[in-house]
């Protein structure tokens, strides 16, 4: 077995009699296999039975039902490294399915078992030093057992087989009506690929006949990337062997300790959901009168865990590879490039590659290059083991750390290591050149370890590593500590000449900055930004700053002093002494920085500052900021999405993805926002699968998250929780679930009920709602809903204000349903009109669509072709393609007509009249039948795209994967659906209502 490594315990109801534990056939000290004048060493019954399971073993149903599935295919591989449980498992699951009444059992989804027809597995422990003598006498054993006695039994020799002998039981076993089931603990062990040949000839012959089980750790000497091509391999790693919350409660439970929820989830997350860490955290939870405070300083230097990372985990580990993991564990992620870095050789990217790989010891990411990471509890021993390094080779380490991340566009971490290192110098130089770049517009790195302060004389000679320190304090999410260092700088600027002086004051001005965007006080933010503009050699002029039309504009703010006491300095007349950067640069700079920051404040007061976000984007290219640049072109992305420039928003949005701060699980905010404009773009051109594939990839931006109650509320992004709304809110909707969606889009009014500024987004939810309304027949409640917002409208309907138009053109939608076509005209604005040009696209063409439906309804077909030509010429560049194929019966008879009178989008209108009649055909979805084995959230995500025209490779690209893990689960799909092809796929999960 795997060490300590949880497996399973009988749940309430007494599932050890369901199982048949302790009634599978009697295990005997030693079994004798061959004739009677064979000398060969007997062969031991304990490797030919599951090891016997603990009374505080836990039952995991979803990892049985897992190989339930995954043994109905050729092989079915469990692997990860030392801990994870893969041992515990597969005999919980041998002795489940090898019950007493010789017929297997099955788990349910509820945990519950029955007793089910299926083979009855055999069992071999695998050990060091097996060569393929030794292996093959208990593989006979085993497969003896599995066939049962009679002819097939006998045709299992007993010595490595002759080619002749193999083909004569691989026929032998396809001709069995039932497949022989072998499971095969710690294949790792065999070194020798020779070893298994005859049984990798037995699979490749026996016609599915022969069902193998594995465990193993790494090195698997099978075939494993030809049967992973064809889709014959079941995978089951060390992100599935992971406890999810309630697993870890239920453990802590069966051995009596109590955690509160923000305790357990942050117990999870410090072990990584590792079972062997967890077992050993609830034995020593029995013990300690604080849990919760145990659990927060829980970490791999533990001597329980410490000795088991050592003994089952490093001691496997080659010196060299070893010394490279302590050297990179400085560092939370790491690349190849920094690890070269780090160690000084040449040749780290083998080495990781192999780690992640076969070793299981790293985790990468899909990005190019990759980024690893290593397992917490694990980074935690080798930063240990760090420490013990003399005190010159750590500080030198530092200062290679700083010097790369400072040289590859991270400087927060180089800034960061050359504290850590007491780099002072390299410090302030870091931060001087580098201070837009040092902004947490991400909580990523909140809660990273302060390094120690530099000494009081270091300060008073060099106010600005102050300021340094309190960046990197504030950037790490701890306010209190960057707030004290600023005074300390402060406290000692009178010392410095004129001219650094006032560099100084701006320098601490982004610093106050950054505290009040952390505090959220927004008027503290654009007063920070006014002292930046005003203390500017060169202000920036009116259009470089301007708030966009209807957004109070940035002057110049009265106060009495700033909350750290800093004044604000006078403007000068001189270039800003910062450093070799040209003062065209520096304007940029401050422009980018300036109005990033308030861009994200109108952004969290629900505004929708798209031009605001343009210019600070243009302005972070100008000066070079690649970490500014990807937050304004992210936000950028998701608003130019919102407005309906779909183009500009795809291009921005992966270009921000493919932009290298995003690797290595780094800025997941900005990345988020990435993905939910994707979201939006798929939404109007009508792609759901691709809709909900982007939105589980923008959670760390929506406020969505696994994290329980209690264990610390997510951050919400208001504008970005109310688009992923709108998002859900429409799927919801295309499902037949109506009165979900509806109430999604309530709480989502709710939440930005308090927050005057966001009145676009508010009435873009409205009028959403109120569509619902209306598709489920409610028309009095949807008028209604939208009357308040028109009623106190000055002007005629018309010419209504931008904000206005979406509930306008709602309103006109719900009177054409309840059959007054003329309500509905007097209620529709003028989309044609010279200020329509200002709503979003998808709201002008939806305005647009209405009134070519109501002139047709009114007999002018002339008019309502020569608007609807008007229509597409708009929608047509874009992409838009949702407002007509989720549109009213009438809109596909116009379109349908427009093709028989002529049009210059004939190719458009056609596919648009196809995609009208998909969801008519399907109508709402009804509960249907479900499936033996349930799909994964990303097997569903991928599902969706099987639908597009997108190839492997395309729908890899998309969810940025690799084509390999895109096949993997194609294959996982077909099997699960028990299909063959794309097509057949398809059909399916549609009629299963997956789709």
């Amino acid at each position: 077995m795997n060490g300590p490594a949880p497996g399973i315990r009988p749940p309430t109801g007494g599932w050890n009699a369901s199982v048949g534990v302790g009634r599978m056939p009697e295990q005997r000290s030693a079994v004798r296999v061959g004739t009677a004048g064979d000398v060969r060493p007997p062969l031991l019954a304990s490797r030919l039975h599951p090891p016997a399971l603990g009374e505080s073993v836990l039952a995991r149903p979803r990892l049985l039902r897992r190989l339930d599935a995954g043994s109905a295919g050729p092989v079915t591989l469990v692997s990860a490294p030392a801990g994870w449980g893969k041992s515990t498992l597969l005999a919980a699951w041998t002795r489940l399915v090898g019950g007493s009444s010789g017929e297997g059992a099955e788990v349910r989804p509820d945990g519950s078992v029955v007793e089910a027809a299926r083979p009855v597995p055999a069992w071999v422990s695998v050990e060091a030093g097996d060569d393929g003598d030794r292996l093959w006498s208990y593989l006979a054993a085993a497969l003896r057992a599995g066939t049962g006695p009679g002819r097939d039994s006998a045709q299992v020799p007993d010595r490595p087989p002759r080619p002749d002998q193999l083909e004569l039981l691989a026929a032998g076993l396809a001709a069995r009506e039932e497949p022989v089931l072998l499971v095969l603990d710690d294949l790792h062990r065999v070194t020798d690929p020779a070893a298994l040949t005859g049984l990798d000839f037995l699979l490749r012959h026996a016609e599915q006949r022969l069902r193998l089980v594995v465990g193993a750790r790494a090195g698997l000497p099978l075939a494993v990337h030809r049967l992973r091509l064809a889709g014959e391999l079941t995978e089951i790693g060390p992100d599935e062997l992971a406890f999810t919350d309630d697993e870890v409660a239920d453990l802590l439970t069966a051995h009596g300790v109590a955690l509160s929820g923000a305790a357990l989830h942050r117990l999870r997350e410090r072990t990584g959901g590792w079972p062997a860490a967890l077992r050993f955290a609830a034995l020593a939870l029995q013990r300690q009168p604080d849990p919760s405070r145990w659990v927060e300083q829980f970490g791999g230097d533990q001597p329980d865990v410490a000795g088991y990372l050592h003994e089952e985990v490093l001691a496997a580990v080659e010196p060299a590879a070893r010394e490279l993991l302590r050297r990179t564990a400085l560092a939370e992620t790491v690349c190849a490039d920094l690890a070269d870095a780090l160690t000084g050789g040449s040749d780290a990217e083998r080495t990781l590659a192999d780690l992640a790989g076969d070793g299981g010891l790293l985790r990468r990411d899909e990005s190019r290059p990759p980024w690893y990471r290593c397992h917490p509890l694990l980074a935690d021993l080798l930063r240990a083991e760090l420490t013990r390094l003399p005190a010159d080779e750590l500080r030198e380490l530092h200062l290679r750390a700083a010097g790369w991340y400072a040289d590859n566009g991270r400087p927060a971490e180089g800034l960061r290591h050359a504290l850590a290192g007491g780099h002072w110098d390299r410090a302030t130089e870091i931060f001087v050149a580098q201070w837009p770049e040092l902004a947490p517009y991400d909580r990523s790195d909140f809660g990273a370890p302060a390094p120690a302060p530099p000494p009081p004389e270091v300060v008073r000679r060099d106010p600005e590593l102050a300021l340094a320190y309190a960046a990197e304090r504030a950037h790490a999410g701890d306010p209190p500590a960057a707030t004290a260092h600023l005074h300390a700088a402060v406290a000692v600027v009178d010392t410095l000449p004129a001219q650094r002086r006032d560099r100084f004051l701006r320098l601490a001005t982004a610093v106050e900055l950054t505290l009040a965007r952390l505090a959220g006080d927004h008027a503290e933010v654009r007063a920070a930004v006014a002292r930046l503009i005003r203390a500017h050699p060169t202000p920036p002029g009116p259009s470089d700053l301007a708030a966009p039309s209807g957004e109070p504009a940035t002057g110049p703010v009265q106060r009495s002093a700033p909350a750290s006491g800093v004044r604000a300095p006078e403007p000068l007349a001189a270039p800003v002494a910062g450093g070799p950067r040209g003062s065209a640069t520096e304007d940029a700079e401050l422009r980018a920085f300036a109005g990033t920051a308030l861009g994200l404040v109108e952004l969290a007061e629900g505004q929708l500052p798209s031009a605001r976000f343009a210019r600070a984007l243009g302005a972070a290219r100008e000066a070079g900021r690649l970490r500014v640049e990807l937050v304004c072109a992210s936000r950028s992305a998701l608003l130019d999405a919102v407005q309906g420039r779909l183009r500009a928003a795809e291009a921005s949005a992966r270009a921000a993805l493919a932009m290298p701060p995003c690797h290595g699980w780094a800025c997941r905010l900005d990345c988020a926002y990435a993905q939910l404009a994707l979201a939006v773009v798929a939404l109007h051109r009508d792609q759901p699968e691709e809709v909900a594939g982007n939105l589980a990839l923008a959670r760390a931006a929506t406020g969505e998250s696994e994290t329980p109650a209690g264990a610390g509320s997510p951050v919400v992004e208001t504008t970005a929780a109310a688009v992923a709304a709108l998002c859900r809110a429409q799927l919801l909707h295309d499902r037949g679930e109506v009165a979900a969606g509806h109430r999604l889009l309530a709480e989502a009014r709710h939440r930005i009920a308090d927050r005057p500024a966001a009145v676009e987004l508010a009435y873009q939810l409205l009028a959403a709602d109120a569509d619902l309304l209306g598709a489920r027949g409610d028309l009095e409640a949807a008028r209604d809903l939208l009357a308040g917002p028109l009623r106190d409208q000055v002007e005629p309907l018309a010419s209504v204000a931008v904000a206005l138009a979406p509930v306008a053109v709602a309103l006109a939608r719900v009177e054409l349903r309840a059959g007054d076509p003329r309500a509905a005209g007097r209620a529709l604005p003028d989309w044609a009109a010279p200020e329509a040009e200002r709503w979003s696209l998808p709201v002008r063409v939806d305005a647009g669509l209405l009134d070519a439906v109501l002139a047709r309804h009114g007999g002018d077909e002339r008019r309502a072709g020569r608007t609807l030509e008007r229509v597409l010429d708009l929608a047509g560049p874009e992409g838009v393609r949702r407002v007509f194929t989720r549109a009213d019966p009438a809109v596909r008879d116009l379109l349908a007509a427009h093709l028989d009178t002529g049009t210059a989008h004939w190719s458009m209108v056609s596919d648009l009249v196809r995609g009208a009649d998909e969801p008519a055909e399907r109508g709402p979805v009804e509960p249907g039948p479900t499936l033996e084995e349930p799909l994964t959230e990303r097997e569903l995500t991928i599902l969706r795209y099987l639908q597009s025209i997108l190839s492997n490779v395309e729908i890899a690209s998309e969810l940025s994967l690799s084509v390999n893990t895109v096949k993997t689960h194609v294959r996982n799909i077909y099997r699960k659906l028990d299909a063959t092809r794309r097509r057949e796929a398809v059909r399916r999960a549609r009629e299963l209502r997956l789709i």
